[in-house]
């Protein structure tokens, strides 16, 4: 008798902003990149909270049949921050080890336009890359130019002998979701 193989579904971890920006663009965009989540068979791994574009990106692949994992430190549970309508919610006890867990369960890594903890979180998958402790799609999602700076900002490293030309190929940018789900689909 055959035993089926359950083709293991791939994770995409998110990093985006708790807060919705100033542009309704943003929250346009989470919506349709949590469709597609959803709907192309990805599961989304993301900071578990309810507000900002993370939760309008969570309900989008909630509403796509996806699966959603949020991965939240006590203390922002503690604040009622977390959406409990995802699928999982992991509890870390700090910062860092929320970080540790979305790296280890993420097949591929995405910045959203975001603050300071997705420049710093994304920042970490790009350095992890670099020196070779792992080698997973590192993709910012540069919509209408967003991280257009951070992209000269990269460029200029390179040029300067500071980032080796291989290691600034593994960082990609989108400026699209069709380009973004090209990137999706190679990976």
């Amino acid at each position: 008798m055959r035993t089926a193989v359950k083709e293991r579904r791939k994770s995409l971890t998110v990093y985006l902003g708790a807060s919705t920006g100033r542009d309704p663009k943003y929250t346009d965009a989470a919506n349709a990149l949590g469709t597609w989540i959803g709907s192309h068979g990805w599961d989304l791994v993301y900071g578990g909270s309810r507000v900002g574009l993370m939760g309008t990106l969570a309900e989008a692949v909630l509403r796509a049949g996806g699966r959603v994992t949020g991965v939240e430190p006590r203390f922002f549970v503690e604040s009622a921050l977390q959406h409990d309508g995802i699928t999982e919610l992991v509890v870390t006890e700090t910062m860092a080890e929320r970080k540790t867990e979305m790296i280890r369960r993420g097949d591929a890594f995405l910045a959203f336009p975001g603050g300071t903890g997705t420049l710093e979180e994304i920042s970490e998958i790009m350095s992890h890359n670099s020196i070779g402790l792992m080698e997973r799609p590192c993709i910012l999602y540069d919509l209408d130019g967003y991280y257009e700076g951070l992209r000269i900002l990269l460029d200029h490293m390179t040029e300067e002998g500071f980032l080796l030309p291989e290691n600034r190929k593994k960082i990609c940018f989108a400026h699209t979701l069709e380009e973004l789900a090209a990137m999706l689909e190679e990976s």
